[in-house]
């Protein structure tokens, strides 16, 4: 048997008991990441990860790894050129999917 509780003054923490032991789900994002942790203990574990929330961040993660290169791209011809060609055919999918 199993029993959740929404402690409502607690925000995103919900206590389960089963008949083994009582976890603790928390999470600090709104759903994004879920953790589960025993009752007492602070070492919790991921038990999921939203994959469109994921992907979002791998895409923010890309793009602050490739902004430097915008910028050097003022200063570079290659980098410049290599951009100017990347925004082109950009612009030419843009148009297919339209």
């Amino acid at each position: 048997m199993e029993i959740r509780i929404l402690i409502p003054r607690l925000g995103n923490l919900h206590y389960t008991m089963t008949n083994h032991e009582p976890l603790i789900y928390e999470s600090p994002d709104g759903g994004n990441t879920v953790y589960a942790r025993k009752l007492g203990e602070t070492v919790r574990h991921n038990i999921h990860v939203d994959p469109k929330w994921l992907k979002e961040q791998e895409l923010y993660q890309r793009w602050e790894r490739l902004k430097p290169a915008v910028y050097l791209a003022d200063t570079d011809p290659t980098l410049k050129d290599a951009l100017e060609k990347l925004e082109i055919l950009y612009a030419l999918k843009k148009k297919e999917t339209i």
